[in-house]
């Protein structure tokens, strides 16, 4: 019971930090420290703390299904081929745009993981993202203050920009700790897209690459589970699916009236405390 106990916890932990431009990394590897699994492999560990973010993604799909579904269903009579659906256009475009933000980090991802893994993924390096994101966030919402943004809805985002969000998104995917939502919403924020549509092309942007990555970790992992790990992925995906769906709803409300300085500052601290964290103790991630 004590581990489905810890399950719980992580669930809880990737719920908060994964839409929160705080670093889900950052914490997850405090919470491995301070309280690991027993009687799982370490290679369950790498697995278990990416697959659970599929409960994240559920949140995002059911909270914002009629933004992103782009079959929209009538009472009228049967209308292309024989089907009641009718294909929403400006969701598929949306869609598209979303696959070109993708294309970045897929392509230097699935070239480069274990590459950036074995760089990177170290306290140091956690520690200096979550610092210097945490910086940048400051100072774009310092440098942007008083100005009006240039896009306003998810529908003005153009191809370019959400290429260059796409960008961004890439440095989340070299340097653990950078914050995939914190990355692309500094990115945006920067090319002059409002706090709202910043955190709701996020989110969209998180369904394929999150889904993409569990997927490339399962398949590495293997599908032979112990009855024990399985209950364990069962239950932190379900708690961060639940997690997921009042931190999205927090926020959404909250960026409507405050700005992100309150995350840079976090994140600062955050980068402190692991940085003494693992100096001080001599553990390695």
């Amino acid at each position: 019971m004590f581990e489905y106990l810890k399950a719980i916890i992580y669930g809880i932990v990737e719920g908060i930090t994964e839409w929160l431009p705080i670093s889900s990394t950052g914490h997850l590897i405090l919470v491995e420290k301070l309280i690991p699994f027993s009687g799982v492999s370490e290679s369950f560990f790498d697995m278990f703390d990416v697959v659970i973010q599929l409960g994240a993604i559920l949140a995002v799909v059911i909270l914002f299904f009629w933004q992103i579904w782009p079959f929209a269903f009538t009472q009228k009579r049967k209308a292309i081929n024989g089907s009641d659906a009718v294909i929403r256009m400006d969701i598929m475009t949306l869609w598209f745009k979303i696959i070109v933000a993708c294309l970045p980090a897929a392509v230097i991802g699935i070239l480069f993981d274990d590459v950036f893994d074995a760089l990177f993924y170290n306290y140091v390096c956690v520690a200096i993202a979550l610092i210097v994101f945490g910086v940048a966030f400051i100072v774009i919402e310092n440098w942007n203050k008083g100005k009006e943004p240039k896009i306003c809805s998810t529908g003005d985002i153009t191809y370019k920009t959400a290429l260059l969000i796409g960008v961004f998104q890439l440095l989340a995917a070299i340097f653990p700790g950078t914050s995939r939502s914190g990355a692309t919403i500094v990115g945006a924020l920067l090319i002059g897209v409002s706090r709202t549509v910043a955190a709701e092309f996020t989110f969209f942007l998180a369904i394929p690459v999150m889904f993409g990555a569990s997927l490339l970790k399962v398949i590495k992992f293997g599908f032979d589970f112990t009855g024990l790990e399985l209950g364990l992925l069962l239950v932190g995906t379900a708690v961060s699916f639940i997690v997921s769906v009042f931190v999205l709803r927090f926020l959404m409300g909250y960026i409507k009236k405050h700005d992100f300085k309150v995350f840079g500052y976090y994140r600062i601290v955050l980068g402190a405390i692991v940085l003494f964290f693992f100096a001080f103790t001599g553990l390695s991630v």
